[in-house]
């Protein structure tokens, strides 16, 4: 058996270094394959939890939260009111566009937009790992694939939003950059601008990259025609709406301030320890007492075991670190979605600037510039409303993450059974309609 398993993964390994891309497309198909299982197989069988439902076999499961506004926007088209409140202006043109095309050729909008944000994934997927294996080597260019399909937040590229168009488009044109291919740098860059706010990130990103590597002038002008996407959306606006940036007063209905929101941040790291006992302050039952008091007490046996296992980690043996790790596994199982969606926007944010600082004399200077004006424009965009989703979104993150890991390959395949336990969580969580990002 043993000398079986040795020749299978030997034939495994010559197929994947054969075709180049036969690594991003497997982990393509075996991720997709995960997360549609927990949410179509697992989560039917699952009791509904307080405030979602038990979710039924079919399309329904994909249509949920954001996905419910491009469905609006592809039937009837935007709507915008300058009232405060949420209307679907909010949500870039690209993603409902291409959604409405194959609509037009007869498929319907689940399967037009299921089909739309995988497919454009899997490019992302190989564009990412020929970019990555041509600046850092097969290794990172793995380790960075594998962790952006199996990072919880990868469930998101899955369903019916916007993220795997994005980050096809976003590592196009960074990857472009790279290769000093301008005309395809501003053609990808806009066409990014076009899908998500975020990718106004990129122009300055182009400009400050070309300043530093003494890019010639056609590299600027790729970077301010990166800005097309934005200029057509202001034009719709204006001739629709009569206001050229309706666009962006309507994400005061989803994000009321603009600037460092630290009420909000500060609500979001209370939650943490506190969890649903927090919210703006105390939340009490009708007793009069905490609605969930034991959250507390367990994240506090947690903090002190993990203490007390560091300041020993040179004395622990195996079976106590592979222990350790089963129960780090069950309590991220059995805990809130609340937890984990505030812990998520933590560890992507925090976690992936701090490797763009450690890994800035690695990263290419694009990588690097994106990646810090990507999280500075999180940081002054108000609410940490959907944070750790958005920072999964800008490429800059994954690639550190993908470097670091490779440096360090057994914590990889450790940190790797925790992202699979919870992205089958966040899939369940979402068919359940639960908010989990």
């Amino acid at each position: 058996m043993a000398r079986a398993r040795i020749a299978i993964v030997q034939w495994g390994n010559k197929l994947l270094e054969k075709n180049d891309l036969g690594f991003p497309i497997v982990m393509w198909l075996v991720s997709r394959a995960f997360i549609w299982t927990a949410m179509l197989i697992i989560a039917p069988h699952i009791p509904a939890p307080t405030y979602g439902v038990v979710p039924k076999f079919g399309w329904e499961v994909f249509d949920a939260w954001d996905s419910l506004h491009y469905q609006t926007i592809v039937t009837s088209g935007y709507e915008f009111q300058n009232d405060g409140e949420r209307h679907n202006l909010a949500f870039f043109p690209l993603f409902p566009l291409t959604i409405s095309f194959l609509m037009r050729l007869g498929l319907r909008f689940e399967a037009s937009g299921i089909l739309v944000n995988n497919f454009t994934f899997l490019i992302a997927l190989c564009c990412l790992y020929s970019w990555l294996k041509q600046n850092y080597g097969t290794s990172s260019a793995q380790w960075g694939t594998a962790f952006i399909s199996w990072c919880p937040m990868s469930m998101f590229t899955g369903i019916i939003y916007t993220e795997g168009l994005y980050l096809c488009l976003s590592t196009a044109a960074l990857r472009a950059f790279d290769q000093k291919s301008y005309k395809w740098t501003a053609f990808w860059g806009a066409m990014a601008t076009a899908t998500r706010p975020t990718g106004m990130a990129l122009i300055p990103a182009f400009i400050l990259a070309s300043i530093k590597e003494s890019r010639p002038i056609l590299a600027y002008i790729a970077g301010l025609c990166t800005s097309l996407g934005l200029v057509l959306f202001s034009f719709y606006s204006a001739l629709v709406f009569n206001d050229p940036l309706a666009f962006i007063l309507a994400q005061k209905g989803w994000r009321p301030s603009l600037g460092f929101d630290w009420p909000g941040w500060l609500n979001m790291v209370l939650q943490i320890p506190l969890g649903s006992n927090w919210y703006y302050g105390w939340i009490v039952n009708s007793q009069g007492g905490l609605r969930d008091p034991l959250h507390p007490i367990v994240f506090s046996v947690v903090v002190i075991i993990a203490s007390c296992l560091w300041l020993a980690r040179k004395n622990i043996n195996h079976w106590m670190f592979y222990g350790t790790y089963a129960s780090v596994v069950l309590i991220l199982i059995i805990s809130s979605e609340l937890f984990i969606y505030n812990l998520l926007n933590l560890l992507m944010f925090f976690g992936g600037g701090w490797l763009l600082w450690h890994l800035r004399k690695q990263l290419t200077s694009v990588t690097m510039f994106y990646g810090f004006c990507g999280i500075s424009l999180l940081l002054a965009a108000g609410s940490p409303m959907s944070l750790g989703r958005l920072a999964y979104g800008i490429i800059p993150l994954n690639v550190g993450i993908g470097v670091l890991l490779s440096q360090n390959p057994r914590y990889g395949y450790l940190a790797m059974g925790l992202f699979m336990t919870v992205l089958a969580k966040m899939s369940i969580g979402f068919a359940q309609r639960l908010w989990v990002g």
